[in-house]
């Protein structure tokens, strides 16, 4: 993991003094809401429906076991005693007093974490995959470049106020688990014939109100222009991105605007003034920062020892949990686990301080002492022994984390919606829950299989509904809560947005919807066939005639 240095830690030092200060002038009533909002937005801070909400900054999604405890102590005393992981890899205190935040702040700066660009119009936290440095299908380990990414944005004076937030998404896996196609900027870390390190860089993708996959502007960039040409296409943006109104203000507008061919050449116009220039990374410079991403000291094991296997053949219960909740390690001996945030009844990325401080617990004992939040808002142990994974697996249990359902139906992306957020049309974790309740049922989810399930509770597709295989969307009708559905939509390398199959639903009709839905896959479906692949080859209509029967 990265480690502040000296200069790191007087940056953040110094942020937490001055927002001190702005908080309590503020309080004093020597700053109006006005003044004062775009200054706690620099921080993370946020006011929400019921009361403050402040966003900490987890870079690329790495967590130490002493960062999260710090994050557990922080919900304990200034909090409800929990807190929310959102699908940028960050965490949420939904309760903190506005007079507390600078006291967190300063907490989280003992432990090298901050709230620093968590809102307002600049580059905000830059997501990878959250199996980085782990994956057996890793090409490249993508998070050197992130923290060159992360170090060159935060605070950046000519980036500070574009026109609208923009989000910068790394991989470097065969398999794309970043969602790199639906931001502003997605990354692939590839090698060249030659063997060269570099990036093919998209623009333009986005969800929100109009949802679309970004373009690629370049097949391979060298490693040594990554930040010259960043420079290049958010200074275009900055330069000819809409300000006249919010909701035409991404950079996904502008590119469909001047065309992906008109959008490259002002790129490559701009970069042609910056190419080769004091930002243009050295190999010392790549090599520095990857020294801070090292492999732990892993011990030469055998993969599936026998232990392990006599268990997994014993007791079914712990099989189902290794196969969905594990995944394989580049190292042998090794799986990577997710502890499920999806259990029925809880809201989708929320964990207590209790679960927090045995996640630490376990990030020490099973592991070399690291954590990730993954984007999908779970968590996720990387380096644990196979011949660990029954006591861990018991011990998730009892704390609540060990619900076998990674990839299912029941492991929902989900926004606060209307519970919290000031934003919302329309409450999301009640529909999760009822959803969740509907179908829980192993059994039945197994015969199923992989299906996404994405929610939002507004426009703004916090929850990444276009993305999910079933999409849902909250929506206000005359002061009402209803919800709009949509199929076929998936993230990846073949990432497409979904369809709304028809008029909207009533919150009280959404398992009902869903179990229709379902029930057409099981019918239709071809054997072995995944849900994405049948509604991409039977299309929508029957899925419409079966969920609206009741309408005709």
């Amino acid at each position: 993991m990265y480690r502040y240095d000296e200069i790191d830690a007087r940056i953040v030092r110094e942020r937490v003094e001055q927002f001190r200060d702005q908080t309590r002038r503020f309080l004093a009533g020597e700053l109006s809401e006005d003044e004062f909002r775009p200054l706690r937005l620099m921080n993370g801070l946020y006011i929400q429906r019921l009361a403050p909400m402040l966003r900490v900054a987890i870079p690329y999604g790495h967590l130490s076991s002493r960062q999260m405890r710090k994050l557990a102590e922080i919900a304990r005393k200034y909090d409800k005693g929990y807190g929310h992981f959102t699908t940028r890899q960050n965490l949420q205190y939904n309760w903190p007093a506005l007079e507390s935040v600078p006291d967190i702040l300063a907490e989280l700066a003992d432990v090298e974490m901050h709230a620093i660009q968590t809102s307002g119009n600049c580059v905000r936290n830059t997501t990878t995959d959250a199996f980085a440095g782990v994956a057996a299908d890793e090409i490249i380990d993508p998070r050197p470049y992130c923290e060159i990414i992360r170090q060159w944005s935060t605070l950046h004076p000519e980036f500070a106020f574009l026109p609208r937030k923009f989000k910068i998404a790394v991989s470097g896996s065969e398999q794309d688990r970043a969602a790199t196609w639906v931001h502003d900027i997605g990354l692939h870390v590839v090698r060249n014939e030659a063997g060269e390190v570099g990036f093919k860089v998209i623009v333009g993708g986005g969800l929100g109100r109009t949802p679309m996959i970004g373009e690629v502007i370049r097949d391979f960039l060298p490693t040594a222009h990554l930040l010259t040409y960043l420079d290049a296409v958010l200074r275009v943006y900055n330069r000819y991105g809409r300000r006249d109104n919010k909701y035409k203000a991404r950079i996904k507008i502008l590119v469909k605007a001047m065309t992906r061919e008109g959008f490259a050449a002002k790129v490559e116009e701009e970069w042609s003034h910056l190419k080769d220039g004091p930002a243009t990374l050295r190999c010392a410079d790549v090599a520095h920062y990857a020294s801070f991403f090292t492999d732990p000291a892993y011990e030469a094991l055998e993969a599936n020892p026998a232990e392990f296997t006599a268990r997994l053949a014993e007791d079914v219960a712990f099989a189902r949990w290794v196969e969905r909740n594990t995944r394989l390690h580049k190292q042998a001996g090794y799986r990577s686990v997710v502890l499920s945030l999806k259990k029925t009844g809880v809201p989708p990325g929320d964990a207590t301080a209790a679960q927090m401080d045995a996640v630490a617990d376990w990030a020490d004992r099973f592991g070399f002492g690291e954590i990730r939040v993954s984007h999908e808002q779970n968590l996720i142990l990387p380096d644990v022994r196979e011949r660990d994974l029954y006591d861990l697996w018991q011990l998730a249990k009892d704390a609540g984390f060990a619900t076998p359902n990674v990839g299912f139906l029941t492991d929902i992306i989900c926004c606060p919606g209307g519970d919290f957020c000031s934003l919302a049309n329309a409450k999301s974790i009640p529909v999760a829950e009822a959803i969740q309740r509907r179908f829980d049922d192993f059994d039945y989810l197994h015969d199923i299989g992989d299906l996404e399930l994405n929610m939002s509770g507004c426009m703004n597709a916090c929850g990444h509904h276009h993305i999910g295989h079933i999409g849902i969307l909250g929506v206000d009708k005359n002061g009402e809560e209803w919800y709009q559905v949509t199929l076929g939509g998936s993230q990846g390398s073949g990432a497409t947005i979904g369809k709304v199959i028809g008029p909207s639903f009533a919150r009280a009709q959404m398992p009902d919807v869903i179990e229709k839905i379902l029930s057409v896959y099981v019918d239709s479906r071809h054997a072995d066939e995944k849900f994405l692949d049948t509604v991409r080859r039977i299309g929508l209509d029957p899925f419409k005639e079966r969920v609206y029967a009741k309408h005709h």
